[in-house]
């Protein structure tokens, strides 16, 4: 009876890690399930971060070159003494622009006042830049918005030179690296 009552406990004992034992298994095997998932996870955030900054990376630098062009544009549009150096300012910019005709047009007079004289010989008007600082906003559709804040010294003949500040708002085209519109607001 002692042993049927031993083998009876070994035998309930070796059922027990058996049981055990297939419980472990299972338990293993969704671990390496769950191992397997974690690792897929990790791939697709380390791929999803890669791209975000890979997006950054080129926001910062588009956003970078459209400030420092319309600084450019500002620096050689508002400088100037004599009417040859007025002619002269698209062709210092021209690579830098992408604007309508209109545009160009208006932004580009020709300095000639009504009877084809030199306004700015005449009048002895200089320009000179000063300095700028220049924002952007969201890029959209590919087109950055940029604001430059410019003051200018300005002077004509018999005339105190004076500090304007003017509001620059353009917007950069992304893919041909390009400013592709420009306005211009005195601050009063």
């Amino acid at each position: 009876m002692k042993n049927k009552v031993l083998l009876s406990i070994m035998g309930l004992l070796l059922v027990g890690l058996g049981i055990m034992t297939s419980m472990t298994d299972g338990k293993r095997a969704e671990i390496q399930q769950v191992r397997k998932e974690v690792s897929q996870v990790n791939k697709q955030q380390k791929q999803a971060t890669t791209q975000i900054d890979n997006l950054q990376t080129t926001y910062n630098a588009n956003d970078q070159i459209a400030k420092s062009k319309l600084l450019a544009f500002a620096k050689d549009y508002y400088t100037f003494s004599s009417q040859s150096d007025y002619d002269q300012r698209f062709s210092q910019i021209s690579d830098i622009l992408s604007l309508s005709n209109d545009q160009k047009n208006q932004l580009f007079d020709s300095g000639l006042d009504a009877t084809g004289g030199s306004r700015i010989d005449n009048l002895g008007l200089t320009s000179q830049y000063q300095t700028a600082t220049g924002y952007t906003s969201d890029l959209d559709n590919q087109t950055i918005e940029v604001l430059a804040t410019v003051i200018v010294q300005t002077s004509g003949t018999g005339q105190k030179a004076i500090n304007q500040t003017v509001l620059l708002h353009g917007w950069f085209d992304t893919q041909t690296q390009k400013l592709t519109s420009i306005k211009i607001n005195q601050v009063q």
